[in-house]
């Protein structure tokens, strides 16, 4: 959420920055609600200090034993008024609070402006792997080697889903492990969240109401499912932890990850650059956050960036990384990089993580502040996030990358020990 003060002062630079992200930005009717709240909330306060008064008018003449009719009318009109204002505000502050609630975050001085055309290549890492003549895709060398059964997935649930069995049901469980394995070490705190969360969660986090759409909703029961909705990526989830909380700053930057399934609307497609495992409904994620102070901010990003790329790096896979555009990243960040690997059946990258900077932007929607030392007053933190990473694209960099002239394919070194194997070969 933006701060309503900086909108009001400069509310001009604002609807400039905003439509870097979308067409159609409105500032002025956040103004007009704002405006009449803070009319609203002068005059029921002027009016309740009118009446206090009068109160104290009517005492004091009852205890002369004076007539106090008049005055009492008095009273109840201003309180007659008073509730009718105050009607008006319940209906004025949710407006407002909605309208803010609608724009999206102002992007960083350092993004690009336009769609994902705009994006930016910052950096490359190894090198494009000569495959010789005849390279298989990934559908065909997963069926081959029976790591994925996208058939029975699709029997069990529709387009968008599929089942990893044998080894890559086993290569997809080393990667999370050999995920988790690197955030410890780096002094990340491991966290299991729920994967049902309430909408609060999802206001807090920026999907809604914007992408409110693109979640799995449960319908309303008589065992109370109402509200809940299933997790699109555990980024929704870490950061409601501390919902409305005040944190030390003594603590920060508070580190942490998390493994969850994420579960999105998103549909497959039939197109080559979308098969497979690429895009479906349901995918695995280890997901990183930070929560900061806002001088610790820069250096968080940098780390994040970091941590994703030596991830990818490690499993020896050709990768990109790309600063992108205002219109082509979450509407939630003001910052967003990109790591994306290979695969060569598509002669495209694939983003296996976006490291994302929110500012404040987050921590307003949820209140999440903290206070320095020696001051009275709080403000707002800075959240960070990264996938640590996203597994369903990198089955397929990892078979497509590392396969031989024989059909098989070479296991990365760190999750050999996990597998049992250096090279998974057809049965």
């Amino acid at each position: 959420m933006i701060d309503i003060d900086l909108i009001r002062k400069r509310p001009d630079w604002v609807h400039e920055q905003l439509r870097k992200r979308a067409d159609d930005v409105e500032i002025e009717p956040i103004l007009d609600a704002d405006r009449r709240r803070r009319e609203l909330l002068q005059q029921v306060e002027s009016a309740r200090a009118e009446r206090k008064q009068l109160s104290k008018e009517i005492g004091r003449r009852r205890g002369a034993g004076e007539d106090t009719t008049q005055l009492q009318e008095e009273s109840t009109k201003i309180g007659d008024r008073i509730d009718t204002m105050s009607a008006e505000l319940s209906e004025v502050e949710p407006t407002l609070n909605d309208l803010l609630l609608r724009l999206p975050n102002i992007a960083d001085e350092r993004v690009p402006a336009g769609d994902k055309e705009g994006n930016q290549v910052v950096r490359t890492w190894g090198e494009q792997p000569d495959l010789g003549d005849k390279p298989l895709d990934h559908v065909e060398l997963c069926t081959r080697l029976g790591l994925v059964d996208y058939e029975r997935g699709t029997k069990l649930g529709g387009r968008g889903f599929w089942i990893y069995t044998g080894f890559g049901a086993m290569l997809e469980w080393a990667l999370v492990d050999f995920f988790a394995r690197e955030h410890l070490a780096d002094g990340y705190t491991f966290v299991l969240p729920p994967h049902l969360l309430n909408e609060e969660s999802g206001y807090a986090a920026g999907q809604f109401p914007k992408f409110y759409d693109d979640v799995f909703h449960l319908e309303p029961t008589d065992r109370g499912a109402a509200g809940l909705f299933l997790i699109p990526t555990a980024e929704t989830a870490i950061l409601n932890i501390y919902r409305d909380e005040i944190l030390d700053p003594a603590d920060m930057p508070l580190k942490l990850f998390a493994y969850t399934p994420c579960y999105r609307r998103e549909a497959g497609s039939h197109r080559t650059a979308e098969r497979g495992t690429i895009r479906g409904h349901q995918f695995n994620k280890v997901e990183m956050f930070q929560f900061c102070t806002p001088e610790q901010s820069d250096a968080a990003l940098e780390e994040l960036v970091e941590k994703s790329e030596r991830l990818v790096q490690k499993l020896g896979l050709h990768h990109r990384t790309s600063l992108l555009a205002a219109r082509d990243a979450s509407a939630a960040m003001a910052l967003t990089y990109d790591i994306e690997v290979w695969i060569p059946s598509i002669a495209d990258y694939k983003e296996v993580s976006s490291a994302s900077w929110a500012r404040d932007y987050q921590a307003r929607r949820a209140r999440i502040r903290y206070r320095r030392t020696g001051e009275k007053g709080t403000e707002y933190i800075h959240t960070l996030n990264a996938s640590g990473l996203a597994t369903s694209r990198l089955v397929p960099a990892i078979v497509e990358q590392s396969q031989q002239p024989d059909g098989s394919v070479v296991v990365p070194e760190p999750l050999r020990a996990w597998l049992g194997t250096d090279v998974l070969r057809p049965s």
